[in-house]
């Protein structure tokens, strides 16, 4: 089929064939997650009494909003915490994480990191590496960090954690890999970093970045420990249809103090309008485990592909997923741009334009993204971008549709191979 639309080879088409029936069995072990968290998010849909009412928004101030409160309580109860907050207001996972970080943290506190070094731009947010600039960080609010790195074979280091977890308050845990050539952690290991961090001291807040993580299996973190989960609404829970927006979930008196870091020390979650976004936030979320199995099966296929053609990936396609990304070693720079833009020219949008490599901030590197995206940035979509640095491995992430996402993946290994048989 994708033969007719396209100018693919027949020697690759038939390497997909042979990937389709090899990720088969992986594929129905997605359908099954899928299956239960759709159903998951109907009973809360249900429970929670959404109406159309719901679905409209306010404008000024915010009071009474029974939209945005609504999706609260409903968000709360999809991923098992005790409270939410479930706003467009959120810009990003950085701006996100940014918020519950300030809003649980005090001057004196100690930040700890427990899965090594943060995402890139979360630097910035801490005070690491922090340029002569006063922008604010928590460094700069007199909140001190340390980290503990993960072992060499990529495992949580549990003694370090709870031996320096006496001398923390806040326990922060990176679900997924960000820009590193580590596994994402599974909620068996976020399970045992929690306990780990609590038993050096009971009083400790876990915090977890889950962006990438949701709906990848039937629980979230916070049923393993995590006293507040994190993550942005243009990822997996947005469902490719919220516009903007980000959650923190968990804790309800923590959930209350990053509420007033959101808006006002005084004014806190009750303010705050909605204005016309209400239904795509709600439809977002309701599409979310149906989407978030398109991008896993996307992932997987990705990974299967380019190992047939000889490149290394992570996850293996046969291993269990824990985000969305499949990280695949590009080997060089030329092969990592190629394989950037090839996602792009296969895009619904912006597919005629070609990304190259340039700056960006929060980042310390040159950086590539396709994202031919109906929401700029959104990774839930199909998208692949990566730093320009050594080992040169791209991030592969998103896909919508399986379908449309399959034939961009193809079109990306052709151009690989076209490279190589020119050298």
């Amino acid at each position: 089929m994708i033969g007719k639309f396209f100018d693919i080879d027949k020697e690759l088409l038939a390497v997909d064939k042979e990937v389709m029936e090899l990720c088969k069995p992986y594929f129905d072990r997605v359908d099954e997650v899928q299956q239960y968290n759709q159903l998951k998010v109907l009973k809360a849909f249900k429970e929670n009494r959404i109406s159309a009412q719901h679905l409209v928004g306010t404008t000024g101030y915010g009071y009474d909003d029974m939209g945005r409160d609504g999706l609260d309580r409903l968000f709360a109860d999809i991923v098992g915490a005790e409270d939410a907050l479930c706003r467009h207001n959120f810009m990003s996972g950085t701006h996100t994480l940014t918020v519950a970080l300030f809003g649980v943290l005090r001057a004196g506190d100690t930040l700890m990191c427990a899965t090594g070094r943060p995402y890139d731009t979360l630097l910035g947010v801490i005070g690491v590496d922090e340029t002569e600039e006063n922008y604010g960080s928590l460094k700069d609010y007199g909140i001190k960090y340390q980290q503990v790195d993960l072992l060499p074979n990529s495992e949580p280091d549990l003694d370090g954690i709870r031996e320096m977890a006496k001398t923390s308050n806040v326990c922060h845990i990176q679900r997924s890999r960000g820009y590193s050539t580590r596994k994402a952690l599974s909620l068996e290991q976020i399970g045992a970093i929690s306990k780990a961090a609590k038993e050096g001291n009971p009083d400790i807040i876990v915090t977890v970045d889950n962006c990438y993580g949701e709906f990848t299996h039937t629980e979230e973190p916070c049923v393993y420990g995590a006293d507040l989960i994190i993550g942005s609404l243009i990822k997996n829970p947005g469902g490719g249809i919220a516009p903007t927006g980000g959650y923190i979930a968990g804790r309800a008196d923590l959930v209350e103090k990053c509420g007033h870091r959101l808006t006002a020390p005084g004014t806190g979650r009750e303010i705050g309008c909605t204005m016309d976004v209400m239904r795509s936030m709600y439809l977002g979320v309701y599409f979310a485990p149906m989407i978030t199995a398109n991008a896993i099966k996307t992932s997987i296929y990705a990974s299967c592909l380019y190992n047939k053609i000889g490149f290394a990936t992570d996850p293996h396609y046969t291993e269990d997923r824990n985000d969305i990304i499949t990280s695949i070693a590009a080997e060089n720079a030329e092969n990592l741009i190629a394989i950037c833009q090839a996602i792009q020219h296969m895009s619904p949008i912006d597919s005629f334009a070609t990304p190259y490599p340039s700056p960006m901030p929060g980042y310390d590197s040159d950086i590539i993204m396709a994202s031919g995206s109906f929401t700029m940035g959104s990774s839930i979509e199909l998208s692949c971008d990566a730093p320009v640095r050594a080992p040169y491995t791209t991030f592969m992430q998103g896909g919508t549709t399986f379908d449309a996402s399959r034939a961009a993946v193809l079109y990306s290994a052709q151009k690989v191979r076209e490279i190589s048989n020119k050298a």
